[in-house]
């Protein structure tokens, strides 16, 4: 370096020299996470002559994971009014509901069964 008294930045003393930084005040305020709900579907079972109130039973107990008396009003609701909605969740999980209880197959218990019980899913009134 030289030296030449104009240059601002040789100080004759050697100390070094001051540098101040600021830095933002921290927000005191709390950021708030949620998360969104999804919109709940009913699973609908129908009502046929072609599963045996054992058929009906014994899917609602696996499928739904229903305690034995809950699977037997349930199955009785499904015999009197046409359906009944046997579980109610978000949309994929509907699905994958639907898709168990239609897989399920024909009751072997019966001759004329054919096919699975009949299923769909529906949007529920949000809460």
């Amino acid at each position: 370096m030289s030296d030449s008294p104009d240059n601002p930045y040789d100080d004759p003393s050697g100390a070094e020299p001051v540098v101040t930084t600021q830095t933002a005040p921290r927000s005191e305020t709390a950021t708030e996470t949620r998360s969104k709900r999804l919109p709940p579907y009913h699973v609908i079972i129908l009502n046929d002559e072609e599963h045996t109130f054992d058929y009906v039973i014994e899917l609602l107990t696996k499928l739904f994971n229903h305690s034995l008396q809950s699977a037997v009003e349930l199955t009785w609701r499904i015999h009197l009014t046409g359906r009944a909605v046997v579980y109610t969740t978000h949309k994929e999980k509907a699905e994958l509901k639907r898709d168990q209880v239609l897989g399920y197959g024909p009751d072997p218990r019966m001759s004329v069964s054919k096919g699975p019980l009949g299923c769909y899913i529906e949007p529920a009134p949000a809460d």
